[in-house]
């Protein structure tokens, strides 16, 4: 599993941990042994949110590991509501405190717009006055890195209109059959590094029969295959998980998806997340 061992340097030079492990629908009183489970198998890079409502959890987790702290690197998100400075100061202590931790590896804005207008309004005077308090808690040392999820290329333009720091970070919804292939090329040319949450698809593309064949061809399991298409594609990937064994086959991707099937796989499109369409990310409203 040496996947757990490779790492990509952001912007800033700061390294992070190719395969992480996500965390959204992981209870908070069930983060801790997730999290301490992860970091056992040789997991180092954990992400959160403050809408996940477990960082409470995983923050324990992280605290009573069996590694050290500085050998972690910790995500989590301003929630996607707050769009102003005051609120945005105020919530960066708050996630930290409840975590028990005195500085986080990595935060972000969650979402460009709130979840109840997602895709809709104009907010950019909101995250730009956001963006400025990510970036006083990035000078004064309290997060290592900062960027932004769910941003496509409008809102990162006019987020960087006036940011002092241009976000190293942009965590986007991509996996086989939702590949933004044109956003990730313009994260790329600005520096700022992909991350891939929900890989293989919140679980629907176990289900596409042209996926299983794929993987079939190259004796691994289909959440292996597509956790390996993004990693290929030059993201950080994301699976979330609990369960130790699922976390183990994870990261078991020590093989080369081919140029022809990367291709197949970029120009999939599969994008029925059943009942979990009705989360904006997943709609797309």
């Amino acid at each position: 599993m040496t996947i757990l061992n490779d790492t990509y340097t952001l912007s800033n030079d700061v390294e992070i941990p190719k395969l992480g492990l996500g965390t959204w629908f992981i209870d908070d009183d069930k983060a801790v042994d997730a999290v301490r489970a992860a970091s056992e198998i040789g997991y180092r890079n954990i992400d959160t949110a403050q809408a996940y409502g477990n960082e409470r959890g995983v923050g324990e987790g992280v605290r009573t590991a069996a590694v050290p702290r500085d050998t972690l690197f910790v995500s989590t998100k301003l929630a996607a509501e707050i769009k102003d400075y005051d609120g945005a100061v105020a919530a960066v202590e708050r996630s930290l405190a409840t975590m028990g931790l005195d500085y986080l590896d990595l935060m972000l804005i969650h979402s460009p717009q709130p979840w109840n207008d997602f895709r809709g309004g104009d907010y950019a005077e909101g995250n730009r006055a956001a963006w400025k308090a990510l970036e006083e808690a990035y000078q004064a040392g309290k997060i290592r890195a900062i960027g932004v999820s769910n941003f496509l290329r409008e809102d990162l333009e006019s987020l960087l209109e006036t940011a002092a720091v241009v976000p190293q970070v942009n965590q986007l919804l991509v996996h086989a059959g939702n590949t933004p292939s044109e956003l990730l090329e313009y994260c790329a040319s600005q520096g700022i590094l992909v991350e891939a949450y929900s890989p293989i698809a919140h679980g629907e593309i176990l289900k596409n029969q042209e996926v299983a064949a794929m993987a079939e061809r190259y004796g691994v399991s289909v959440p292996q295959l597509c956790i390996r298409y993004t990693l290929q594609l030059g993201a950080v990937s994301l699976p979330k998980t609990a369960n130790p064994e699922h976390m183990r086959a994870n990261a078991e991707v020590d093989f080369d998806i081919s140029a022809a099937d990367m291709e197949a796989l970029r120009g999939l499109r599969a994008q029925d997340y059943g009942e979990h369409s009705v989360f904006p990310v997943y709609s797309g409203t």
